[in-house]
């Protein structure tokens, strides 16, 4: 455009310069003149307009365009698809090394993520190894004839101790598997997992036995993730806000459509509890003071529902109530 623009003053100081030595007898050869200079200035320019079009847009596709593919690359890659890879892509030497390295920073990823399944898996077998056989060793000597009742005494502790053990490493195994990326993304129904045995039908029996009444309003809350991972995020709120409750409290269940997603909601009543606090609820291992005593959980419950949410890019929120108590508000996309 600046060369165009230079050209056609060129053009009009050039038929000034000669209008004014030359005379008014040069005029209309000048004229004429001036009007095939401007008239080639114009194509000059239009022709220089579109290879200045042409150029920039092809030159700004060599550059544009592998990006763009790489940005599709990156869109698709996920903890539970690291065998994703770029490869070579035509562009200048620059892109080639960007798309090199990528490659190579997701070797590095996949390989590390696949020792953090084999890990995982290796952990859960050798830590569950010993306890299964203490189990029996511990089983063994309680049905011995003529046990004596110090023995029993003995071995009923070492059970409950070694029951407390395994929900712990469960636990821990499901708070690891539940930071990472979901390896499914299935159809979920948020209503049907609140409605299942593995939810609300267990639970209830558990509620009765402490004097808590389970209310449950579930409309349809589709979304998409791993049916086990948020059947444990189902479970665990309703399981807390039964335990964590006051004799005769209630625990509203709810399930619905949010906006872009799908909602549940398990309020209960119970103690006070500070908006300082929340927040320490979904540490793990963190309690309230008057939760430390409890020999039936392992302190992991919420942090797992929070590793869940994350990873399937949810939102979690929890709100005290002012008669004591709590509300925890699930969203999750569609």
């Amino acid at each position: 455009m600046f060369a165009a623009l230079l050209f056609g003053l060129m053009i009009v100081a050039t038929a000034g310069v000669t209008n004014l030595f030359l005379g008014y007898a040069a005029l209309s050869a000048v004229y004429q003149v001036r009007q095939v200079f401007l008239i080639g200035g114009g194509l000059y320019l239009a022709a220089l307009a579109a290879a200045s079009w042409a150029g920039g847009w092809f030159a700004a596709g060599l550059v544009v365009r592998p990006l763009e593919q790489l940005a599709d690359v990156i869109d698709t890659v996920t903890g539970s698809r690291m065998n994703v890879r770029v490869g070579h892509l035509r562009g200048p030497r620059e892109i080639r090394r960007v798309t090199e390295g990528l490659d190579a920073m997701l070797d590095r990823l996949d390989d590390a993520f696949t020792g953090q399944d084999r890990f995982i898996a290796n952990a859960a077998h050798e830590l569950k190894t010993p306890l299964v056989i203490n189990r029996t060793l511990v089983e063994v000597a309680m049905n011995r004839p003529g046990a004596p009742d110090a023995v029993l005494r003995l071995g009923e502790n070492l059970l409950e101790v070694g029951t407390r053990h395994e929900r712990l490493i469960d636990a821990l195994l499901m708070l690891a598997r539940a930071e990472q990326a979901p390896a499914l993304h299935v159809p979920v129904d948020l209503a049907e997992l609140a409605a299942s045995d593995a939810a609300l039908t267990v639970v209830r029996a558990e509620a009765v036995r402490r004097g808590v009444r389970v209310a449950d309003d579930l409309e349809p809350a589709e979304t998409h993730g791993d049916p086990v991972l948020l059947a444990h995020v189902v479970r665990n709120l309703v399981d807390n806000a039964v335990r964590y409750n006051v004799e005769g409290g209630v625990v509203r269940v709810r399930t619905g459509p949010a906006p872009g997603g799908a909602s549940l909601v398990v309020a209960n009543t119970g103690p006070l509890i500070a908006a300082h606090e929340v927040p320490m609820l979904f540490e793990p291992f963190r309690r309230l003071t008057d939760r430390v005593g409890s020999a039936h959980g392992s302190g992991l419950g919420l942090s797992i529902v929070r590793a869940v949410v994350r990873s399937h890019g949810g939102h979690l929120q929890a709100v005290p109530r002012a008669e004591g108590g709590l509300v925890v508000t699930v969203t999750l996309r569609g």
